[in-house]
């Protein structure tokens, strides 16, 4: 079975954001099928872009066949970073029989966040006669316009919407990351046996070599331990940007000066200085800043949290609920989650392994916070536990890879 695994973004533990086509390549070699990931040399996402000489350039990394494409590199969400979507994907559309004679492939899978990358994979896999998947990251264009601002009419989003509803007409299956989006896809012409759901997770080799944190966090998680009292250390970490709406975290922490409770925000991000200047002006005291850690260091941070806290800003797109990595890699800790995303996705509550509140509501998440805090050290464990055994059990990628893989995996090869 030869796999051809487009996407515009992919990356890699050595490179950075993002890791799901990384660790599903990793989980269908061991099955012994043989995977090539196309991507782009540049992606906004990744900490290290490779350095490539020509197009079509193959790179091993970490294990995985990479196949660059030149497209140029870009800032933010500009003109540049359409016309490198537009490179990638008029490129691949172009050598798609080199692709085809290259690597022969049995299954080609479209999954770049945008939806015009469909185009190049139907050529690919129509020529090849392989199975044609979809995979869906994000909604394009209904972020655009939803969250973007975009207009509906605009030119750019009325041909990414050709490319979707092209997308989920024309493909085998139709992958979605976000667990409620059938019934979007169903209006915009998929057939219902394509829909398939198949979200985040974790990978368990990155829970066996585990990296010690530094020693400034070492020595501000304990402080931090120091200033909750004999209460909770409830802990955030991820991306500083305005859609993590980490204001409403502050507000949180403010209203519970006092209490036993301590609040560490760990990473970085466009807001990270203003969020630490306003914890200075308003002088809430029970907060620590500190620097990213590298994802293996991720299970000692989460040790010295009593829970983990989500937060985003009120989105009409969480309608289709969540699939953070956040969420998973705070359940595979044991941590009890707090989640302040409103959503009908209910999972942590489902599973017994956190509180679900809406963002809108600091009272609601101060009250979830004082009940983990008013619980003994075993009661909140045996909550944490719920969703470590939730997460074994459904959304380590060995697991995603198989179910992802059933829709093209034959037991007998």
């Amino acid at each position: 079975m030869r796999i051809l695994y487009i996407d515009h973004y992919a990356g890699s533990m050595q490179m950075g954001m993002e890791f799901r086509p990384y660790y599903l390549a990793r989980e269908w070699q061991k099955l012994g099928y043989d995977v090539t990931i196309v991507a782009s040399d540049y992606s906004h996402l990744r900490k290290q872009n490779p350095v490539v000489d020509h197009d079509f350039e193959e790179q091993m990394i970490e294990g995985v066949r990479y196949l660059w494409v030149q497209t140029g590199s870009y800032e933010g969400n500009g003109a540049a970073r359409a016309f490198s979507m537009f490179r990638f994907v008029r490129k691949l559309k172009m050598h798609a029989r080199m692709l085809v004679c290259r690597y022969q492939p049995d299954v080609v899978i479209a999954s770049s966040t945008y939806p015009l990358d469909t185009y190049a994979a139907q050529r690919i896999a129509r020529m090849a006669h392989a199975e044609l998947i979809h995979e869906i990251h994000d909604l394009w264009p209904l972020t655009l316009y939803e969250i973007g601002g975009m207009a509906k009419g605009h030119p750019f989003v009325r041909l990414l919407q050709k490319a979707e509803d092209s997308a989920y007409q024309h493909s085998d299956y139709v992958v979605s990351i976000p667990p409620l989006t059938k019934s979007y896809l169903l209006e915009h012409g998929m057939a219902p046996e394509k829909f398939v759901h198949v979200g985040n997770g974790i990978a368990l080799g990155d829970w066996d070599s585990i990296a010690d944190l530094p020693a400034e966090h070492v020595a501000a998680l304990r402080h931090a331990r120091e200033m909750a009292r004999g209460g909770v250390v409830v802990g955030y970490f991820g991306g500083h940007a305005l859609s993590n709406d980490l204001d409403f975290m502050l507000d949180v922490a403010k209203t519970m000066r006092g209490e036993k409770a301590s609040f560490v925000l760990v990473g970085d991000g466009v807001e990270k200085e203003r969020l630490m200047q306003r914890v200075r002006d308003e002088g809430i005291t029970n907060i620590t800043f500190l620097p990213p850690v590298g994802k293996a260091a991720i299970p000692s941070l989460c040790a010295c949290f009593d829970t983990s806290f989500i937060c985003a800003k009120p989105s009409p797109l969480y309608r289709f609920g969540l699939s953070m990595n956040k969420m998973y890699d705070s359940m595979m800790a044991g941590l009890p989650v707090v989640c302040a995303v409103p959503t009908p996705y209910r999972i942590l509550e489902e599973v017994g392994c956190g509180i679900q509140v809406t963002s809108e509501g600091v009272d609601e998440a101060v009250s979830a916070i004082s009940r983990l805090a008013a619980m003994s050290k075993a009661a909140r464990q045996e909550m944490g536990e719920k969703g470590r055994m939730y997460v074994l059990n459904n959304c380590t990628y060995e697991r995603l890879a198989r179910r992802f893989g059933s829709y093209f995996y034959k037991e007998d090869e």
